[in-house]
């Protein structure tokens, strides 16, 4: 009596996912926010930076399960709203840790912003997937991707050219 009393407890504590169709959607939507964040940190880690890999799929897969878990149980968009209104500043205490201001001479310089920007892009992909808005997430990854890798190109081509303009003006000076 007292082992099928337990046994009933325990199976409505897991009744949150009632059929394959709904385990199906929780874990396309979980493993889609893991996978495109592994995506954006194994770009962040390739280069040396703080936050990597397991960062941000564990940022993209929590804001998944940040909107998944309570647009299942039927909340409805003004608390979603405010879900995601909690994700957002969450993630932007995260990042605020990642970011770092020079010292000594150089107090001008700034570290981390790129990294934390990443992780606030790593969790809107995570809240798209875990909306069930797959492809705007996996668009929004190739986008983000095209951003970290061609801009650091274009900036250095930049500033070699400025660097020439220097030194052409000071050679007629």
């Amino acid at each position: 009596m007292l082992l099928h009393s337990i046994g009933a407890a325990i199976q409505a504590e897991f009744a949150d996912i009632t059929d394959e169709g709904e385990v199906t959607r929780v874990l396309v939507r979980l493993l889609m926010a893991a996978i495109l964040g592994a995506v954006l940190g194994f770009e962040r880690e390739s280069k040396g930076k703080s936050a990597g890999v397991r960062t941000h799929m564990l940022v993209s897969m929590g804001a998944a399960l940040f909107v998944l878990a309570p647009s299942m149980a039927g909340a409805d968009e003004q608390a979603l709203s405010r879900v995601i209104q909690g994700i957002v500043a969450g993630i932007g205490f995260l990042g605020a840790g990642t970011i770092l201001k020079g010292n000594g001479q150089d107090t001008s310089h700034v570290k981390g912003l790129t990294t934390a920007a990443g992780l606030w892009m790593t969790a809107a992909i995570g809240t798209a997937a875990g909306m069930g808005r797959e492809a705007t997430a996996l668009v929004s990854t190739v986008l983000a991707l095209l951003v970290l890798a061609s801009m650091p190109l274009l900036v250095d081509k930049m500033e070699d050219e400025q660097e020439e303009k220097r030194e052409e003006e000071g050679r007629k000076h």
